[in-house]
């Protein structure tokens, strides 16, 4: 379900410099050949595991997901997560975790847990909690976890990295303890608007457009988390919830948290395009980087048009492997009396 139409705010936005974002992560940097990675147009991507992913590993990068790490506390209302995984879980999984930034906060706030986090590279600081640790392994690969291990599973914008969601939920399945949670959540790149001010041969359309075509191509299709409902229920999962978010593209909204959103999202977009879609549109549209480039400062320019007042929709899905103790549960406030935020896809079946 998704939240009701933005109110556009009709006063110019002024940046008053505060400080929006502050990752509190200590990058320390891993000089093994895995983390040299491969260079690709200036930019650095890993080289562990048996696919190509589409986004790079460098310090641009890491700046990028924990600017966007406080980005998607303010899209929640400050959650971390949504499932009603209780005060004392055991054991949490943190999938393809980045800078390893959710599974630090998450460890800090469940000292009864052991948190790992997990990523095809090795990108995350050293100095952690002491219930906190990190591993290197591809997750599209056979898991080597014990199975019934784990109370919660959480997986955050692993966008362009994976190519089988339906052997992804097999294997967190066998992996979560009965009654345990697993929850996913991913921006989907399917631009939207609700008011018309987004006019048919708009840039950020054919961008939308760009983004669609060059995921199929690339195995990794941008709009998979539409479909992710239908696969925790196929899976067997039981009272799976989705809940659908809008995450404005620029501080165009009247609403003073949303507007935060934007500003967030509108520095994510003009400063680290770039790293997110120049091998994408490479490999998956035959451009060349001259030529995304050329288009990408085409995007800008819009993006930073307040006038048009578009969003990402941004879904959050979580389910809970039957058994284990009977819990209470109430529907998140937010998966109630809402309309879907786009038009039910057809499920794309597994390679």
């Amino acid at each position: 379900m998704v939240e009701s139409a933005i109110q556009a705010d009709d006063d110019p936005w002024e940046d008053e410099g505060a400080d929006v974002a502050s990752s509190g992560s200590s990058l320390t940097s891993v000089t093994s050949s895995i983390l040299r990675g491969t260079v690709e147009d200036g930019r650095v991507y890993a080289v562990y595991g048996k696919q190509e992913y589409g986004l790079p590993m460098d310090e641009a990068e890491l700046d990028r997901i924990d600017m966007c790490h406080s980005k998607y506390y303010a899209l929640l209302e400050k959650k971390r997560f949504l499932a009603p995984i209780g005060d004392n879980p055991h054991k949490i999984l943190d999938l393809g975790c980045g800078t390893g930034i959710w599974t630090i906060d998450t460890a800090d706030a469940y000292p009864s847990a052991n948190v790992v986090g997990v990523d095809i590279a090795p990108t995350q600081p050293e100095w952690v909690p002491p219930n906190c640790r990190f591993e290197l392994d591809d997750i599209e690969q056979d898991w080597t976890w014990t199975e019934n291990e784990f109370d919660f599973v959480f997986a955050r914008d692993l966008i362009l990295s994976i190519r089988d969601w339906p052997r992804l939920l097999e294997q967190t399945y066998d992996h979560l303890k009965p009654g345990g949670w697993v929850e996913f959540h991913s921006v989907t790149g399917v631009v939207r608007c609700d008011d018309g001010s987004l006019p048919a041969d708009n840039a950020m359309r054919r961008f939308g457009q760009a983004l669609h075509d060059s995921t199929q191509t690339f195995g990794t299709p941008i709009d998979d988390p539409t479909r992710w409902k239908g696969w925790f229920t196929d899976r067997g999962f039981e009272d799976v919830t989705e809940v659908v978010y809008k995450m404005p593209i620029s501080p165009w909204p009247k609403d003073q948290r949303l507007k935060l959103v934007g500003a967030f999202e509108m520095e994510n977009l003009l400063y680290g395009l770039s790293g997110m879609v120049t091998r994408l549109f490479v490999k998956g549209l035959g451009w060349t980087p001259e030529q995304v480039q050329v288009f990408l400062m085409e995007v800008r320019r819009e993006i930073q048009n307040r006038d048009i007042h578009c969003y990402w929709p941004y879904y959050v899905v979580y389910g809970r492997k039957p058994g284990g103790p009977a819990r209470a549960r109430q529907p998140h406030p937010a998966a109630r009396g809402r309309e879907p935020a786009v038009p039910p896809a057809t499920s794309r079946p597994a390679a």
